[in-house]
């Protein structure tokens, strides 16, 4: 008759396997994720997982409709191998990407295909109330999924500003907290579904080393140049985010001490001198100080004058323009240069919304690079616009939720 420390042992062997089966499933889902498609052998092979045990693992997998297998036609005689991949048609993330002009609600597979989107005119603030706006969207869309039997196994919030690692707390826009619980918590508790932060600049930068013009490259430097200035950098293919995860906050870093106020409070900050509210603010004094340029006919309507007028005058020749962008492209590219020399990197991605302005913006920025680098750090490093424009974050956000939902602790 077995003893009571005959059972306890059981089911401790029974715990250890179930764990690492566990383990393996979720290996062989991170690796597809980002491998795309593989057959059972090659799986065998990355993974170091016997091929009978893989093939279980995989059978499972393809019960709890994760995976889809195809014949691959070889054209030789025998069996046609089958290639594994992630099942596109059942399990989804939720991206939640609130930026300061509005939040965009994307419904992603795990082959990165967007299912539907929608935006709202809801931008982030540090307004009572704005927390509960957020919240009432996130639900709205998780019922609409839920009543129409779509599958959501984890969320993804982007925001701007700090946003700390370990507690998910926003250290800039402290409406988003309560004393008790972060919005993810409350999210998570209501749906029962992992809920994982990231700052919008770090999910840009992730995209971009993942599926952008990065992703040939292991350290990459992210410039979100918006209305304010953000970098994110890559190192060794993995985000870096510092102590609490405020690492890479190169718009507050002082560059003109005789300068203009910042919003975060401090005097000269880049946000000042290199972002989009900049070059606005600059365009719009010159007309007011009587500059001739095509824009001169918004002179007494500056309100009017919009970033993509600003890019096309200056695309079709427009002094006053081309200059302005060129002075803000010196501007980043002087504080790029510090980032150069602290993070090594092989290539700098330039995104936001002044990536619209292509060579107008990235010919300034290499000249500055040039010209305040050590001719080291120079040697092999590229500088390029995003190809993938505002998705970047999207696919960024999804990677990230993808690599800790399939993460073994």
């Amino acid at each position: 008759m077995p003893t009571i420390a005959d059972k306890r042992a059981g089911e401790t062997k029974e715990s250890a396997v179930e764990s690492k089966k566990i383990k393996h499933k979720k290996n062989i889902l991170k690796y597809l994720y980002f491998e795309k498609k593989k057959s059972i052998a090659e799986l065998s092979e990355a993974l170091f997982i016997s091929i009978p045990t893989l093939t279980s693992h995989v059978e499972e997998l393809l019960e709890e409709k994760w995976l889809i297998g195809e014949e691959v036609d070889t054209k030789k005689q025998g069996r046609n191998p089958t290639i594994y991949s992630l099942d596109p048609r059942y399990k989804h993330v939720l991206v939640v990407d609130v930026t300061t002009h509005d939040t965009r609600a994307v419904l992603l597979n795990f082959r990165n295909e967007i299912i539907e989107e929608q935006i709202f005119e809801l931008g982030v603030t540090n307004d009572q109330g704005f927390r509960s706006q957020i919240l009432e969207i996130i639900n709205d869309c998780l019922y609409r999924f839920s009543e129409r039997n779509v599958e959501v196994v984890a969320v993804g919030l982007t925001f701007p500003g700090l946003i700390n690692k370990q507690t998910g707390q926003n250290r800039t826009y402290v409406g988003l907290n309560s004393e008790n619980t972060t919005l993810s918590e409350v999210i998570s508790s209501q749906w029962n579904v992992p809920v994982y932060v990231l700052n919008d600049s770090k999910a840009t930068v992730f995209g971009e080393s993942v599926f952008g013009v990065g992703k040939d490259e292991q350290h990459v430097l992210s410039i979100n140049v918006d209305w304010g200035v953000g970098l994110a950098v890559v190192i060794n293919g993995q985000i870096f985010n510092g102590a609490s995860g405020f690492a890479g906050e190169l718009g507050h870093v002082q560059v003109n001490p005789e300068g203009e106020l910042c919003s975060c409070g401090k005097i000269g900050c880049l946000d000042t001198v290199a972002s989009a509210s900049s070059l606005l603010n600059k365009v719009k004094k010159g007309l007011s100080n009587g500059v001739v340029s095509s824009l001169s006919k918004y002179r007494d309507k500056p309100e009017e004058i919009t970033l993509e007028k600003v890019i096309d005058a200056a695309a079709n020749g427009d002094g006053f323009s081309i200059d302005t962008l060129y002075n803000i492209g010196l501007e980043l590219g002087k504080g790029l240069s510090v980032a150069v020399h602290l993070f090594n990197p092989q290539i700098i991605v330039i995104d936001g919304v002044l990536s619209k302005a292509g060579n107008l913006i990235v010919n300034p920025v290499e000249f500055a690079i040039n010209r305040y680098c050590l001719p080291d750090f120079k040697e092999g490093l590229m500088i390029k616009v995003t190809e993938l424009g505002d998705t970047a974050k999207i696919l960024g956000m999804n990677a990230f939720v993808a690599k800790r939902l399939f993460k073994n602790e």
